[in-house]
């Protein structure tokens, strides 16, 4: 499970045998977790974050978006 960022106590990550997936980024804190799209931003999946929470998980994942799809194509390779 490569990290990609740490910020605010949050973990940022994929998965490294979903790469036929497309892009995405996990985030955990504190016994939750949730899975965002990448392109375009958006949840797919909360597993205890609050609304709130997920609105600024939005935010940092639009922030992150590009630093996050290098990640991912430097791990699985670019046009996966």
């Amino acid at each position: 499970m490569p990290t990609i960022l740490r910020l605010d106590g949050y973990r940022f990550y994929f998965y490294s045998h979903e790469p036929n997936e497309p892009w995405h980024v996990h985030v955990d804190k504190a016994g939750c977790s949730a899975k965002f799209w990448l392109e375009p931003v958006a949840l797919a999946g909360n597993a205890g974050f609050s609304a709130r929470e997920i609105g600024e998980l939005l935010k940092l994942v639009r922030e992150h978006q590009v630093q996050f799809k290098e990640a991912w194509d430097g791990f699985f390779g670019a046009g996966r």
